[in-house]
């Protein structure tokens, strides 16, 4: 608790607003919101373009893939795609095994079938 010969002081202080010049223009009722589209304009081109982009390019990706492309699945499988369907890729992932696996699920290319 503060010494009670600073209390008087205290109040003083809090109840004092700061002096402006008479000239000084009045602050514009749009700052905040000209704020705003700035932040959320920021957002856009630092966050959501570059994920839209990526997005695009995986898609592109997924487009192209054919049988006997070697390719690696979300889940960390390395396999061979032995038959494209409508929306999945039945992919070797061993001697004898084949599984279907959904298209969005290849994460990337490790070797196309063509550039052998």
């Amino acid at each position: 608790m503060p010494p009670l010969n600073m209390i008087p002081f205290f109040a003083q202080a809090s109840t004092s607003a700061p002096a402006s010049p008479a000239g000084a223009p009045a602050a514009s009722p749009f700052m905040p919101f000209l704020t705003m589209l700035l932040i959320l304009a920021a957002l856009y081109f630092l966050m959501i373009a570059p994920q839209r982009k990526k997005q695009k390019e995986h898609e592109k990706m997924l487009k192209a893939l054919k049988t006997g492309d070697d390719v690696v699945t979300s889940a960390g499988f390395f396999g061979t795609i032995t038959n494209v369907k409508d929306d999945r890729f039945v992919v070797r992932i061993g001697e004898n095994i084949k599984v279907e696996i959904a298209k969005g699920f290849i994460q990337s290319v490790v070797k196309r079938a063509d550039a052998e």
